[in-house]
């Protein structure tokens, strides 16, 4: 039994890491190209669950397509209804798992296309001299190495019925409520321990193709499988965005709902996969009457949720607030605004000198960085950027031909100045690596002169912070030349530091590269700045 286990552990152990491969090596051989698909299929709730069936298909990997959708939610890119609709789609693509189970690994002899499929792979991955062609190598050795975890699978449960018999564990013939209980916590737990649904599934499909579980005791175990996925999204978000967290959320819900549906129906649902099964394969095969059974409540989880998406993400978007959420949503714009473009560009205004102030501060903080400030920072510069776009989209959509000659003017202006801000916020957490790497220069000149510019800035960026002061914009101007006489001043000095052998060339560059961030963002601060301020003479850059 000893090395029965050893076995059945190795076989999973090449599984899983079959299928890191497989997703690795099609995410490089695809290139930017299943993430182009994600950002341009998702138009509509049904083409994002399109979009989010066939790449989850592909990459055989949910995980993948929640990280790329959560940053298309935090960039602004994708709403939450949106993302709910490649979450359901996603859930659909995880059943591809239990498909090539079925049909490649149960009943075929895969030890004797196992060991060529990897040479070849190998031999692509070594010899190729792209990157996408390395990639379609790793993913073929992984589809080589799918094949042997199955066979190593098999051939250990195989043995268990061989020496101890069918009824070894007591689930060969489903049994009463206790043992399907059992089984629904032990898919349950075995995806939560593996942190995988494909080797989950992986073990049930083997285990009852040989016998050893009853079809639905099998059933059972895939339904635990298929909620222990949701842990797989609770664990990465403890610490994540809002969005990451509604996102989440909204996973978690599909597969309750899915989960309790394929339970209410539990012998329904396996009456019609055997009716499919037998259609489709002659004699019994109880791993394709999983597959069709793992994708059809899913499926049935699609229809229940499908026209709650709206409501779902109403709902989502009231949990989980942060400071953040209220720095990304707009105060002063309205959709009912658009129509009265009089009413609008004020509203714009209004909402630019909020960006504007939300930029200053989070510079500031930058130049001035309190202890565990870094993940304050990110969040913040993101929210600011997500307050920018939704300024830009506002404003390209007030119709320019029905304004007045000097408010059509004004708008382009207005436009740039978000694109001014939004600069500074994505500067800002570069620009937080400045005193450290100034810190880790050597001598003592270089690092003087690079603190000074880093004061400088600070002081610019104060300044284009307060255009209600007397003498703002002259103090501004004078600010900023003054800073960029000791960007220059630091900048002599830390060459001075390398060839002198002061400074090492690693720290120089650090040091460099961080203080060119800075000026960067203090000149973004100050132009947007001079054409918000309307005391300002000349609205140029």
């Amino acid at each position: 039994m000893l090395m029965i286990l050893l076995n059945a552990a190795g076989g999973l152990a090449l599984f899983m890491l079959a299928m890191a491969m497989m997703t690795d090596g099609l995410k490089a051989a695809a290139g930017g190209g299943l993430r182009d698909l994600l950002r341009g299929w998702t138009s509509s709730v049904l083409r994002g669950v399109a979009a989010g069936a066939l790449i989850t298909g592909v990459l055989q990997s949910s995980s993948a397509v929640l990280v790329a959708v959560i940053g298309f939610v935090n960039a602004g890119i994708l709403s939450l209804r949106q993302a709910l609709g490649v979450v359901f789609g996603a859930n659909i693509g995880t059943t591809m798992t239990g498909w090539l189970v079925a049909a490649t690994g149960i009943g075929f002899p895969v030890e004797h296309y196992a060991l060529p499929v990897i040479a070849l792979g190998v031999l692509l991955r070594f010899l190729a001299a792209g990157k996408r062609l390395q990639g379609l190598g790793e993913a073929l050795t992984g589809f080589g190495l799918f094949f042997l975890g199955l066979s190593v699978l098999k051939d250990a449960f195989a043995g268990v019925v061989e020496t101890y018999g069918a009824e070894a564990f007591g689930f060969a013939a489903g049994g009463g409520p206790g043992p399907l209980a059992l089984l629904l916590l032990a898919g349950f737990a075995i995806t939560v321990l593996t942190q995988s649904s494909s080797a989950s599934i992986a073990i049930i499909f083997t285990a009852a193709a040989e016998g050893l579980i009853g079809l639905p005791g099998a059933a059972m175990a895939v339904i635990g499988a298929n909620l222990g996925t949701t842990s797989t999204a609770a664990f990465a978000t403890l610490t994540a965005t809002a969005n990451a967290r509604r996102v989440a959320a909204g996973h978690i819900a599909f597969n309750l709902i899915a989960g309790a549906a394929a339970l209410v129906l539990l012998p329904l649902m396996l009456m019609l996969a055997g009716w499919i099964s037998h259609a489709l394969t002659p004699g019994e095969s109880p791993a394709m009457m999983l597959a069709i059974f793992h994708t059809g409540f899913n499926i049935l989880g699609l229809i229940v949720m499908l026209p709650l998406a709206g409501v779902l993400a109403a709902r989502l978007e009231r949990l989980f607030r942060t400071a953040e959420d209220d720095i990304s949503r707009p105060r002063h714009l309205d959709i009912t605004l658009r129509a009265t473009p009089a009413l609008a560009l004020p509203a714009i205004r209004a909402e630019l000198a909020r960006l504007h102030d939300e930029a200053a501060a989070l510079a500031g903080l930058a130049l001035s960085p309190k202890p565990g400030a870094r993940g304050a920072l990110a969040r913040r510069a993101v929210a600011c950027r997500q307050l920018g776009r939704a300024i830009t989209e506002f404003a390209t959509r007030l119709r320019m031909q029905e304004m007045p000659r000097s408010e059509a003017e004004a708008l382009p202006v207005m436009l740039r100045v978000g694109r001014y801000f939004e600069e500074a916020a994505r500067l800002s957490p570069a620009a937080l690596e400045a005193r450290p790497a100034i810190a880790a220069l050597g001598g003592a000149e270089a690092r003087d002169a690079a603190r000074e510019a880093l004061n400088s800035a600070r002081r610019a960026i104060t300044l284009s912070a307060g255009p209600d002061d007397p003498g703002h914009a002259s103090g501004r101007d004078a600010a900023l030349e003054a800073f960029e006489t000791a960007y220059q001043l630091a900048k002599s000095e830390i060459l001075r530091a390398a060839a002198q052998g002061e400074a090492g060339p690693e720290a120089v560059d650090a040091a460099l590269d961080a203080l060119s961030h800075v000026r960067r963002l203090t000149e973004q601060m100050v132009k947007g700045d001079r054409l918000l301020d309307p005391e300002t003479p000349e609205r140029t850059a």
